[in-house]
């Protein structure tokens, strides 16, 4: 909803202010069909170039992120602290019993309770991976620590591309605007013969793709992308309070620990409160019972 009401002031300032001034919407609007198709066409066609169709289809998806915001909510951190709590405490009460749960994890009990998270394969993977190579008994918990970071990174660069591409094409929009103008001015020299108001019109007709370039860099697809980049940034503490907490169990903490641990580590927005949690783990508990 927020993403919809900026661009509405986006529109509403820009015109709102521009017809306020005593100008008028008929030479950008007779103009704006042929502006847009060489500005937006040329745009969405350097795009297609500089993307495969993997990273096409996945920016697609992330635009949706404008108006969606973050994937992860206050409530699904509680939920994975629970699950990180209740994986934890099995595989140190029967090692044995846990692979049954890491091995299928769409088949399991536990993660069963929380569907959101088991839909997310990433988090599923994170869990899962690291819980076996705890199984496999490591001397040193930093080896299973630089994995996880490296992991972590490379997944990290993979989410942000879109963010990157949608950068990248708005970098190129005031210069694409240029273009049209230059096109359009050359338009006009051809009739330079017509009369002064006649004229005026093209120039201005001309002058609509600069200014078509620019608006849609910097009032739009700029914004999108930055928009993008923090949702994505946003999503990524969810990964990384899952790093946190199983770390803290490799070095042996105590299970309410790690969980705290994780709590710490979740951002102050979507963080539950210690006696939230100590409530829906003290639910978990008498769930296992």
């Amino acid at each position: 909803m927020i993403g919809i009401i900026g661009i509405l002031v986006i529109f509403a300032m820009v015109f709102g202010g521009y017809l306020a001034a005593g100008g008028k919407l008929g030479i950008i609007l007779k103009a704006l069909p042929f502006e847009l198709m060489m500005i937006g066409g040329a745009a969405a066609g350097a795009f297609l170039i500089s993307n495969d169709m993997g990273a096409i289809k996945q920016t697609a998806k992330d635009i949706a992120k404008v108006f969606k915001g973050p994937k992860w909510k206050p409530e699904d951190y509680r939920d994975l602290l629970c699950l990180l709590f209740q994986l934890i405490r099995l595989a140190r009460q029967n090692p044995v019993a846990i692979e049954e749960h890491i091995e299928a994890p769409e088949e399991s009990s536990i993660f069963g309770r929380y569907p959101k998270i088991l839909t997310d394969k990433e988090a599923i993977a994170l869990i899962s991976d690291t819980m076996r190579s705890a199984s496999m008994n490591y001397d040193d918990p930093h080896q299973v620590e630089e994995v996880l970071d490296k992991r972590m990174e490379a997944h990290m660069h993979h989410a942000l591309h879109s963010s990157h591409a949608l950068q990248t094409m708005a970098d190129g929009l005031p210069a694409l605007g240029i273009v049209a103008a230059v096109l359009g001015v050359i338009k006009t020299m051809a009739a330079i013969d017509q009369p002064p108001e006649i004229l005026g019109k093209m120039i201005g007709g001309a002058l609509v793709g600069t200014f078509l370039g620019v608006f849609l860099s910097y009032g739009l697809v700029g914004p999108f992308a930055g928009k993008v980049r923090a949702v994505v940034e946003e999503d990524a503490h969810f990964y990384h309070l899952i790093r946190e907490v199983l770390i803290a169990n490799l070095h042996n903490h105590a299970t309410n620990i790690c969980i705290e641990v994780g709590r710490q580590n979740t951002p102050a927005q979507n963080r539950p409160s210690f006696t939230d949690l100590e409530e829906a783990l003290k639910a978990v508990k008498q769930e296992a019972a």
